[in-house]
């Protein structure tokens, strides 16, 4: 164990070398699956995710000038396409936001980007969507893409943000889309994550995947989370309380401002799934969000989506949609991957985020991966 130890400590030390910070799986977390190359939600086929992110200025809270904190975060599930997908919703608790709900609920379809950000942006950021796959995708009769009732989450961000300056603009939110790519993220003090916490320690943009198969046909499904939710006892890493047992890098907060936080988590994969089987891993999401300690707070607002990026097929005239799909006696796999990559984007989030201080001197810590390997040793719980 010893050598582990020295490895894991070897790793982050590494990192830090190169001006990165080491992900979860890299210091020895003991997660169970296969990631995909990235180990993130891009490791899906034609997935892509941009960012806007907001930090500006310092001090006392001046409403409508500052300190910012803040930003959008987009997930374009088939590229930048006006392509429709499957999906379906799931509420653990409903203290939240996620527009375009009812289109979801009773057609099993969403279109193009998804934005996520803080409570207050919900509006412009959604609208911001709709202009953009406007100017993208509406050709002849199509003249309002925006009937496409774009998808926008929250998150509450007002203990280091000055959230009713509604700082985030469409401009933003076009940035972030524009500048949406594949292949491998931003994780921490990012996007629409930028100025949440989690487990009273920095919180933010986190991702994870999974690779599995299926009657030897490989699928990979990729997790997204904006993570700010939790207290510091709650907690638990590879089944260790290390809420517990890092008791100091105590937050620095004006209590009576001090609110719940929340989750929005968006699972896609190419396994071929119709909306009701989504909903089902829609709901797996809880389970991964469960294992990191939470029981999910009265005022805290976790809003799950599921999203399959496999298309229908359609005859000639249109008149006919046929789904090819996976049967509901082999859908375990899919289940597995939904917790296990849920639950390492939260501990991916934690390792990623930095120190910040925003208004009136609030501050949340990160977790530093040097504090964690100890720990995580004490409790026989580093991967040899």
């Amino acid at each position: 164990m010893k050598k582990v130890l020295l490895f894991s400590l070897l790793v982050v030390l590494q990192a830090i070398a190169f001006g990165q910070k080491p992900r979860a799986r890299d210091i020895g977390v003991p997660f169970d699956g296969v990631p995909g190359k990235h180990n993130a939600v891009t490791d899906v086929p034609g997935v892509e995710v941009g960012y806007s992110t907001l930090i500006a200025g310092e001090g006392p809270l001046i409403e409508g000038k500052g300190p910012v904190r803040t930003g959008v975060t987009v997930i374009l599930p088939k590229g930048k396409t006006g392509t429709p997908y499957a999906a379906a919703w799931y509420s653990l608790n409903g203290d939240g936001e996620l527009t375009g709900i009812p289109y979801i609920e009773d057609y099993g379809f969403g279109y193009n980007a998804i934005g996520i950000t803080n409570t207050n942006s919900v509006g412009v950021v959604r609208d911001a969507i709709g202009q953009w796959s406007h100017s993208k995708f509406s050709q002849g009769e199509a003249v309002d893409y925006s009937f496409g009732l774009p998808i926008a989450g929250e998150t509450w961000d007002g203990g280091l943000n000055d959230i009713n300056g509604y700082h985030v603009k469409k401009e933003h939110v076009w940035e972030a889309l524009e500048s949406a790519h594949g292949g491998k993220i931003q994780e921490g003090n990012v996007g629409g994550g930028t100025g949440m916490a989690l487990y009273d320690f920095k919180g933010g943009s986190g991702t994870a995947s999974r690779v599995f198969e299926i009657d030897s046909v490989q699928y990979t499904l990729g997790v997204f989370i904006q993570a700010n939710f939790g207290s510091r006892e709650e907690l638990t890493i590879a089944g260790v309380p290390v809420g517990k047992e890092i008791q100091d890098l105590a937050y620095i907060f004006d209590e009576t401002r001090r609110k719940d936080g929340s989750a929005i988590v968006v699972v896609i994969t190419d396994a071929p799934l119709l909306p009701n089987q989504l909903k089902q891993v829609a709901k797996r999401i809880t389970h991964g969000i469960a294992r990191t300690g939470t029981y999910s707070h009265d005022g805290s607002g976790e809003i799950f989506l599921a999203i399959s990026t496999a298309a229908p097929k359609y005859n000639t005239a249109g008149t006919r949609e046929a789904w090819e799909v996976i049967p509901k006696w082999h859908l375990n796999p899919i289940y597995k991957a939904t917790v296990e990559a849920t639950e390492e984007a939260i501990i991916n989030v934690l390792l990623a985020a930095d120190d910040m201080v925003g208004i009136n001197g609030n501050a949340w810590f990160a977790l530093p991966a040097g504090r964690l390997i100890p720990v995580l040793k004490k409790y026989n719980r580093l991967k040899e």
